[in-house]
């Protein structure tokens, strides 16, 4: 695996910032977690004064062998028919994009259709789908490494235009079922606890979707005990969830504003938290989704996500949704005149 270079933010420099904070024509603390966000963009961006230029949405598309074993409720190709309503714009990824001035990337990095001849989708192909987990690795130690690769080339050509802030969102039937075991093997805590209706199961359907991933993972401690982090996320990943993980992480190492959305996303922002601690600096964790389970994965790394609208669309539809925060945030800390300049007596 590629390695990356991500530190700590510098938090020598959380003095100078809070004083600037401090000192806005406001009673000290009165606009609450804005001014943390503030604080932590500052941090990213090692500035007094930071700004989220254009920022980006990278809606990366795969399938899982997984859904072959009726773990979801919508059938696989659902994903690249979805792919092909988002150069449409009629997906809601679009609708929020097109709302909060977000440049829309559609990356096809594993779907099970040729979608070549679609105008609107970056062709990174890996292959189409991965391999069923329930009896071996999801995909290659080459096809790992090419992922998370294709996340970082993602995010360079996302930089060379003048990205500051990274959204990701995905499409991928399924793609609960590897998040829940992530969710499992990563928080400690028992697959039972991880697993939710996705896209809509029924009870029943839950039931059947909870004896194959137990199957699965008992298999998978059978066959690769003591497994590294690595290794585990390459067993159960979809092409696109190491793709995002590749891209949080080269996002981190190039110092941009992260933003993560739900249940899959927070899934692969933990992994990449499990491989690079540090990256967590860069991330901000914009909602807690309807999922079950999401919010047990959240406290996993402490995140405290912005709002709670109790969103399961996936596609980064949450983090985009919560965007219009950040953007106070930054406003606040740029715009806002101090006691100084509002020529108002500072009272504490």
């Amino acid at each position: 695996m590629k390695q990356f270079n991500i530190q700590h933010t510098d938090k020598s420099l959380e003095p100078t910032i809070q004083q600037k904070i401090d000192h806005l024509n406001k009673p000290k603390g009165s606009l609450g977690r804005l001014e943390g966000l503030a604080m932590q963009i500052c941090l990213i961006q090692e500035t007094l004064s930071p700004s989220l230029n254009h920022p980006c949405h990278l809606l990366l598309g795969g399938d899982h062998g997984i859904e072959r074993e009726g773990v979801s409720v919508s059938p696989r190709e659902v994903t690249w028919q979805q792919m092909i309503n988002f150069t449409r714009g009629g997906g809601g990824v679009n609708m929020f994009c097109r709302q909060h001035g977000f440049d829309l990337r559609i990356v096809d990095v594993g779907v099970d259709y040729d979608l070549t001849t679609f105008n609107g989708i970056i062709d990174r192909k890996i292959a189409r789908g991965t391999r069923n987990f329930l009896y071996e690795p999801a995909m290659t130690t080459q096809q790992f490494d090419r992922a998370i690769l294709t996340g970082c080339e993602l995010v360079d050509e996302c930089i060379a235009q003048g990205c500051q802030v990274l959204c990701i969102g995905e499409m991928g039937i399924a793609n609960t079922s590897p998040s829940s075991i992530w969710m499992s093997i990563f928080g400690h805590i028992p697959l039972g606890e991880c697993i939710g209706a996705g896209a809509g199961l029924d009870s029943p359907g839950v039931e059947h979707k909870r004896n194959v991933l137990v199957q699965a993972l008992d298999h998978f401690n059978q066959t690769m005990p003591a497994a590294d982090t690595e290794t585990i996320i390459r067993y159960f990943g979809g092409f696109e969830m190491v793709t995002a993980i590749g891209a949080m992480l080269r996002g981190a190492e190039r110092r941009l504003v992260v933003l993560v959305d739900g249940f899959i996303m927070t899934a692969c922002a933990v992994a990449a938290i499990m491989l690079y601690p540090a990256a967590q600096d860069y991330m901000i964790f914009t909602h807690c989704g309807d999922e079950s389970g999401h919010r047990r994965m959240l406290d996993i790394v402490g995140a405290k996500p912005l709002i709670n609208l109790g969103l399961r669309l996936g596609e980064g539809t949450g983090a985009l949704c919560a965007f219009p925060l950040i953007d106070s945030a930054v406003r606040m800390i740029n715009e806002m005149n101090n006691f100084d300049t509002a020529h108002i007596t500072k009272y504490f």
